[in-house]
């Protein structure tokens, strides 16, 4: 826990080596800043601290414009071994690891470790592992002689851990991978929405397609395109009682009633595309940041273009709200779907922010 007194002291002095460290919040102005911010000193009353950035975020605070506080994320006092335990972790991925082996790489206690890391990276150690070694394993499953082959390639000690983890992680199993998607189920349907039409296909895990077109041909080759092996079906009507909510959900958001996404997911993502799709995830609504924010924000502080290319690979529009991201400049950079419609969600989203809070 946060020492509060100890905070609240170093506010008090803009003491710039506590930042990093921890955020303080302004409940009055709706921001977090970094302790050494030069903006005018708040009440003590109205202040809150936060240790991460998204602890912050979660309370409904935007970053500061004056002091970035993101930028500050990567000046961690333990980001650099981190840093070390994720690369163990990465060349170690066929191996077993546990928590206790790399708290004593980095000289920290299991807690201390914990903690940090979750800070830092944006995933739990354990969650890191296991995308690190899936990435392994999809390398292997393109390039072994086959499925059982590849498993043991990547560290696992049986075909079955993998299929555990295969509703969760890989969107299909390692067979089922390896052939491009074959025997995959996708139903999809295109509707319309506030920003023109949009398909939206799932499976019986989630969502695995939100994309917005000017045809339902254009859509479905899209759709085609991302997953070439899968048995695509237009969904009948009426149309099953999940799927019908999560596209209620979907218009309901374009239309600003609706601010908060919570709908299942069913994407294949790197470690690196996970940990910017998982912060994305928890930029308010009606905010936005920059790609380098966001590198700085998930311990990469030099990753901005890395950043863009995991925001370019976004196949599900809206639910994971890469249209908050914009360049430092204040332009508004790339947008798979169009920079109109991304401008128009920002400043729908913009609109609509006073309206719900109200609410």
């Amino acid at each position: 826990m946060l020492n509060t007194e100890q905070c609240w002291e170093a506010v008090q002095k803009r003491d710039a080596g506590h930042d990093g460290e921890f955020f303080f919040g302004v409940m009055t102005t709706g921001v977090f800043c970094k302790p050494s911010c030069a903006a005018r000193l708040p009440l003590r009353k109205n202040v809150r601290f936060y240790k991460t950035p998204a602890e912050a975020q979660r309370d409904g605070l935007r970053p500061c414009l004056r002091c970035r506080p993101l930028t500050t994320v990567g000046t961690h006092p333990n980001a650099e071994r981190i840093r070390e335990a994720c690369r163990y972790i990465e060349e170690h991925s066929e191996d077993p690891v546990n928590l206790g082996d790399l708290a004593r790489i980095t000289g920290l206690s299991q807690f201390h470790f914990q903690r940090s890391f979750k800070a830092i990276v944006g995933l739990t150690p354990k969650q890191y592992m296991e995308a690190s070694r899936l990435k392994r394993l999809k390398g292997s499953l393109r390039n072994s002689r086959g499925v059982t082959e590849a498993v043991y390639d990547a560290g696992y000690g049986s075909s079955s851990r993998v299929y555990e983890r295969a509703d969760t992680r890989l969107g299909m199993t390692p067979k089922q991978y390896r052939e491009g998607g074959r025997e995959v189920a996708i139903s999809y349907v295109s509707v319309q929405s506030p920003l023109g039409l949009m398909m939206i296909g799932a499976t019986d895990r989630g969502l695995c397609f939100v994309q917005f077109g000017e045809t339902a041909e254009d859509l479905l080759s899209m759709l085609e395109k991302e997953y070439p092996s899968a048995d695509l079906q237009p969904m009948s009507t009426p149309y099953h009682p999940d799927f019908q909510k999560w596209i209620d959900a979907l218009l309901a958001h374009l239309k600003g009633v609706q601010p908060h996404l919570d709908l299942p997911l069913d994407i294949r993502a790197t470690a690196f595309q996970m940990r910017v799709w998982n912060y994305l995830q928890s930029i308010p609504y009606g905010d936005v940041q920059s790609y380098s924010e966001v590198a700085s924000a998930i311990g990469q502080p030099k990753g901005a273009r890395a950043v863009a290319r995991a925001c370019a690979s976004n196949v599900v529009a809206v639910v994971i709200p890469c249209h908050r991201v914009i360049r430092g400049t204040g332009e508004l950079g790339g947008y798979r779907w169009g920079l109109a419609r991304k401008r128009s969600l920002i400043d729908r989203e913009r609109s609509t922010r006073p309206n719900l809070a109200n609410g």
